[in-house]
């Protein structure tokens, strides 16, 4: 089972150059799963929150390719803040552990790479089934 303790802000490879910067994810690499998945959020309006669920299964990592919004994770005893700011920087979230993204900045966008490919049975959007859950070891 998944803890706060598990998620880990990761500092991927960084290339300045004065005609722009360059950086790069490589899956097994710099995220520690194989990327089966991947998506984006944008144009978040102004207070909303994105999010609201945990993973059975699969394991996300964020990138804030620009602007900057707050992703809060929860272990069914502790939360945890992480900022996402920087291109340079993501956040790797393993299965199991409820989280929500909120505080976007305008224009911001946020990548996310999962382990799995969609499948809405994977998810869990109830927080009290979630804490039942992990309260039984069921995740």
């Amino acid at each position: 089972m998944s803890s706060i303790q598990d998620v880990r802000l990761i500092e991927l490879p960084r290339f300045n150059d004065p005609r722009g910067n360059l950086s790069f994810i490589e899956q097994l690499n710099h995220i520690p799963f194989e990327i089966k998945r991947t998506y984006w959020i944008y144009d978040v309006p102004g207070g909303e929150v994105r999010g609201g669920h945990a993973f059975k299964q699969n394991q996300e990592f964020i990138v804030a390719l620009s602007g900057a919004f707050d992703v809060v994770v929860d272990d069914g005893n502790i939360k945890k803040k992480f900022t996402l700011s920087r291109s340079y920087y993501g956040l790797y979230v393993p299965s199991g552990l409820w989280r929500e993204m909120e505080n976007f900045s305008t224009n911001s966008l946020a990548l996310e790479f999962g382990s799995l490919h969609y499948d809405v049975n994977d998810y869990i959007r109830d927080y009290q089934e979630y804490l039942t859950l992990k309260e039984n070891g069921k995740i």
